[in-house]
């Protein structure tokens, strides 16, 4: 596959104290030590258990280990491909209001659904929402229906996203369909390829 010189694909698939091994545009995996330039315009500014942070342009961008984070040319809609973990699932390194968190790609759920302990970290003052029954898999649970300033996910940063947050019967963040019915979603083998469309 040919790439532009504009765009630089990033996948992370090692991480250890102050380096990060990296796949970039597809080549073999290279490690590079936090400071390091990868290309013209994209530099690995931090490392951590389970996530590699690249400067794309003066842009920080969190990368997951397993991710592939594919840097849009002007003009190209943001996209961003991940790579499914050990369990089955699509797990995507997600930054909400500015905080991160990593989320399940669930497409069965209607909306974004948060604990609320991450709900908390993310200074997300959630008892000020909507309080709604969920029905989950141990019965029906409270949750509370809040509107998150921004989303991201990759390249792809989407504003205004409706969310709720759960007290109870949440384990895991799950990224819904209130995110992901704003992306065009494509499965190739292990990679889910969300290319944003509005």
């Amino acid at each position: 596959m040919a790439f532009s010189a504009q765009a630089t694909d990033v996948g992370v698939v090692g991480l250890f104290p102050g380096k990060a091994v990296l796949v970039i545009n597809g080549a073999a995996p290279k490690t590079y030590s936090v400071g390091d330039k990868i290309d013209a315009n994209v530099r690995l500014t931090s490392v951590t258990g389970s996530t590699a942070t690249v400067d794309v342009k003066g842009k920080p961008q969190i990368i997951g280990i397993g991710e592939y984070v594919s840097r849009s040319a002007p003009g190209i809609s943001a996209s961003v491909t991940l790579k499914v973990n050990g369990a089955g699932h699509f797990v995507a390194q997600s930054q909400v209001n500015r905080g991160t968190i990593k989320m399940l790609v669930d497409t069965g759920a209607t909306v974004i659904a948060i604990p609320a302990a991450d709900a908390i970290r993310l200074g997300i003052n959630y008892q000020q929402g909507q309080t709604i029954t969920m029905s989950t898999a141990n019965g029906p649970a409270l949750a509370y229906r809040v509107r998150l300033d921004t989303v991201k996910v990759g390249d792809i940063e989407l504003r205004q996203v409706d969310a709720v947050v759960m007290e109870s019967g949440l384990s895991f963040a799950l990224l819904g369909m209130s995110f992901l019915n704003r992306t065009e979603m494509r499965r190739e083998g292990d990679m889910m390829v969300l290319t944003k469309r509005f």
